[in-house]
């Protein structure tokens, strides 16, 4: 028997909505303590709602720490009319369609960052069509991934404070702990790591963070340092651009090498790859715009050996992480809880998928109350 052809569903509206999502407090790494930035106070996210003659749905967001989000509200607005009427399964075309219809303002930065949530929405959308979840629908290695927080281990937080927090996300199911250094008082930096393994204990996963506030000498010394402490990774020692740097530190220590959390395309990422720069990848589905460059990624950091972690957005991270073929890690942050009424389940150091379709989660009525702008575009 030969099966029929397919109905063609198109695309009948797009909404995109700037929402602001408040911090309980300000939140200070080492680029606050060098003087290159300000105390973080909110989030700007983008979301995207993209729907279907047939009644179909998905959702997609991005987001913006700082400076940034206005305009990504701006972009996504403008080449949101382009999806209109189109075949939402295209999602490879109407990405490239997207990024053309921008492409005097670039490939990469906030022009591709708010494309991002129209390709996240698209993906929503097909794995609710197919009534999977996503990591299914992309092909799961794993029910479950390896999870760290970072939440609780920032620069503002004293050392008791950060001790305490790690002992309660510990206790809730987190398998791992990543905390902020990057101090000017380099020796403060090793007292605060210094206390926090000897907190945790010899068995506890640690990373630290410097958020790229070394230079290369500075790397080189910490990185000694901090080899006594059985990290998992350093992130970020050094600029984010500096692929030459990252590969001569990721040989001269022990201790692996992971960044990539600020780089926003594919073609940025690969400078990381081919210099041999790190030994755990970092991507951020949302700054390379979306699920179908974040594939890409994928793709190039296993066929080159590499680790993943990706960074922030643990709701779209835990479906593209539990489709790598190697163990990743998962980035848990509790910032966007108020966003979604749904939660992922976190126990025995694993962030496990849920059986909703899609991303699973929807937004709740605390967000559609944040929202500060809103547009939507209709055939």
């Amino acid at each position: 028997m030969s099966a029929g052809p397919s109905p063609v569903d198109r695309i009948s509206s797009v909404t995109v909505s700037s929402v602001t999502l408040p911090l309980p407090a300000g939140i200070s790494d080492a680029k606050v303590f060098t003087g290159r930035q300000r105390p973080m106070t909110e989030v700007a996210m983008l979301f995207a709602e993209v729907r279907t003659e047939a009644g179909l749905e998905g959702l997609g967001f991005g987001y913006s720490k700082r400076a940034g989000g206005p305009a990504q509200f701006a972009h996504a607005r403008e080449v949101a009319p382009d999806l209109i009427g189109e075949d939402p399964n295209d999602i490879g075309r109407l990405w490239t369609k997207l990024v053309w219809a921008g492409a005097s303002v670039g490939r990469s930065g906030a022009a591709t960052q708010a494309l991002a949530a129209f390709d996240i929405a698209l993906w929503d959308l097909k794995a609710k069509r197919a009534n999977l979840p996503l990591a299914k629908l992309l092909g799961a290695h794993r029910d479950s991934v390896r999870c760290y927080n970072t939440s609780g281990g920032f620069l503002h937080e004293s050392v008791d404070r950060i001790k305490d927090n790690a002992t309660r996300t510990l206790d809730s199911g987190v398998g791992g702990i990543k905390i902020k250094v990057g101090l000017p008082d380099h020796a403060e930096d090793l007292r605060r790591v210094a206390a926090v393994r000897e907190h945790l204990g010899d068995g506890v996963p640690l990373m630290v963070d410097a958020n790229q506030q070394w230079d290369r000498p500075t790397a080189r010394r910490m990185g000694r340092a901090l080899d006594e402490f059985d990290l998992v990774w350093i992130e970020e020692p050094l600029d984010a651009y500096d692929a030459e740097g990252h590969a001569e530190l990721s040989r001269a220590l022990t201790t692996a090498v992971a960044s990539g959390e600020m780089l926003t395309s594919v073609a940025e990422h690969y400078e990381l790859i081919r210099h041999h720069a790190v030994d755990v990848l970092q991507p951020d589905a949302p700054r390379v715009g979306g699920i179908t460059q974040f594939l890409k990624l994928a793709a190039l950091a296993d066929h080159h050996h590499l680790q993943l972690a990706p960074h922030f957005a643990m709701e779209v991270h835990v479906h593209l992480a539990a489709a790598y073929p190697r163990e990743p890690w998962v980035e848990h942050f509790d910032w966007l809880h108020p966003l979604f009424p749904e939660r992922l389940e976190i126990r025995d150091g694993r962030m496990r998928l849920s059986d909703r379709p899609g991303l699973g989660i929807t937004l709740s009525d605390q967000a559609r109350a944040w929202t500060t702008d809103t547009a939507t575009t209709t055939g």
